[in-house]
Parts: structure tokens; sequence; C-alpha cells
């Protein structure tokens, strides 16, 4: 699939987002109008938020430039292959 270079398509994609996001979380909070849920939903949209800039603004600014994604399951996939990668060899088991 082509990347999206439409400015109007971009936004597009964003409100519908947006609106799935308000449609998803009223539905629940009808179905459960609880605080405790309330809250709940809440932090999961905000954790979700905060790890969506974690994997595609603070990995490359910060931590290395060229990791670079298509999407989540691909920034998901690198990044533990780049770990296994960097991960120091298990010393060898002792034998006594």
């Amino acid at each position: 699939m082509a990347d999206l270079k439409n400015p109007i398509l971009i936004h597009l994609k964003g409100w519908l987002f947006l609106a799935i996001l308000l449609v998803s979380g009223g539905i629940l909070l009808v179905q459960f109008p609880r605080w405790p849920v309330a809250v709940l939903l809440g932090l999961v949209a905000w954790s979700a938020a905060r790890f969506y800039y974690y994997l595609f603004y603070v990995i490359e600014r910060y931590v290395d430039p060229d990791f670079k994604f298509a999407g989540i399951c691909a920034a998901v996939m690198c990044l533990a292959a780049h770990r296994s990668r960097k991960s120091p060899p298990t010393p060898p088991l002792d034998s006594q």
C-alpha cells in the first residue's frame, strides 16, 4: 500500500480516528456508566497516545534517527529484533 500524501485525506483519517475514539468510548460509558470505567477508559486512551508518541517520535528523535516505521506492528518487530541483536551474549554454563 502506498503512503498517504494528500493533506485532505490525512486530515480526514485523523478525524475518523477521533470519531472512532469518541463513539467507542461513548458506547462503553453507556454500557458501563461507572466512574472507575470512565477513569480506566481515559487511562487507556492517554497511554495509547503516549505509546504511539514514543514509537514514532521519541525513538527517532532521541534514541536512533535510523528507526523509521510504517506502523505499530513494524515498530514493535523492529525494536524486538534490534534489542535481541544488542543484548550481550549469554555466558557459558559452568560444568561443575
